[in-house]
């Protein structure tokens, strides 16, 4: 066998191993994509209904609580970015972080100093690379997020809240993460988790024909504004988490079945060459063959005379 044909042969086998790898990767990332859908939809009713709580808590009492009340003139704030642990999802976090970097130039052009909270290796490294300061991160869990992740995520992030700008606190917190559509769709995309937008809110309840009751708050509705403020800010990283778990797997599924194909149209490409070569090989063998008869027939003739 020649060595070219070698070189061929021994491409076609690395390619084709790594083809079955990322086939199985393609395939666990299908699978787990079926189990995160189904727990976004199980934490959006509990969501949905805490902040409608929110809601009347702010809209039935003048208290005045970082839940519900903008700082007159913000000077920092705090944006949380959801990343992934691992790469291989094509531009799944590439994206996100484009989107923070988008957000903060926003937020330093209202003239607000922002602290940078993150949540994935991927952001992690990126943030690292570039020597910038981070306030906090966590990483280890984002392709599987449970409750317990997000509990310990906030609680840096509420306690920001409730200090005063002037002891290292912040007036606004915001997330970016990325929003799961459809196995085919997923957006890199920002909101403001605190201080909640009332008239936002009041918006997305419009035309649903709902009469609000009437509410009696005890003690206080400063009190029960102080209990669910815990309960918003880890309900709301809760759902982002596992929306972008979800979007990460997509992404990943889009990814290996697209390294997939290009592997199975490059081993195409090889035994082509392959077989090119192969042939080549044949043709010279037998010219040669028939180069090396001709010359003993010839020989024999001389001798002859």
């Amino acid at each position: 066998m020649g060595a070219q044909l070698r070189v061929y042969k021994r491409r076609i086998q690395a390619v084709t191993a790594t083809k079955k790898i990322t086939k199985a990767m393609e395939m666990i990332a299908a699978s787990r994509i079926v189990k995160a859908q189904r727990k976004v939809a199980a934490s959006m009713p509990y969501a949905t209904e805490l902040t409608r709580a929110v809601t009347a808590v702010a809209t039935g009492s003048n208290t005045s609580h970082p839940l519900t009340t903008e700082a007159e003139s913000p000077v920092r704030a705090a944006v949380l970015l959801l990343t992934s642990d691992r790469g291989l999802a094509g531009g799944y976090s590439s994206n996100a972080i484009k989107a923070a970097e988008r957000l903060r130039e926003r937020l330093a052009a209202e003239g607000k100093e922002v602290d940078t909270y993150i949540v994935g290796r991927k952001g992690v490294a990126y943030y690292g690379f570039r020597e910038r300061k981070v306030s906090d991160s966590w990483t280890g869990f984002t392709d599987s997020p449970e409750y317990s992740d997000a509990k310990k995520i906030a609680e840096p992030l509420i306690e920001a809240i409730q200090k005063d700008t002037a002891e290292g606190g912040v007036d606004e917190l915001h997330i970016v993460f990325t929003e799961f559509v459809s196995m085919m769709t997923q957006n890199a995309v920002d909101g403001r988790m605190l201080p909640l937008s009332l008239d936002k809110v009041a918006e997305e309840s419009a035309g649903k024909d709902e009469i609000l009751p009437l509410f009696d708050f005890e003690p206080s509705a400063e009190d029960v504004l102080d209990a669910l403020l815990p309960r918003y800010v880890e309900s709301r990283i809760y759902n982002a988490l596992l929306q972008a778990a979800a979007s990460e797997h997509a992404a990943r599924r889009r990814a290996m079945k697209s390294a997939t194909d290009n592997a199975g149209d490059l081993i195409k490409s090889l035994s082509r060459l392959a077989n090119a070569a192969r042939q080549a090989e044949i043709t010279q063998e037998i010219s040669e063959i028939v180069g090396g008869a001709g010359a003993l027939a010839d020989a024999s003739a001389g001798s002859d005379k």
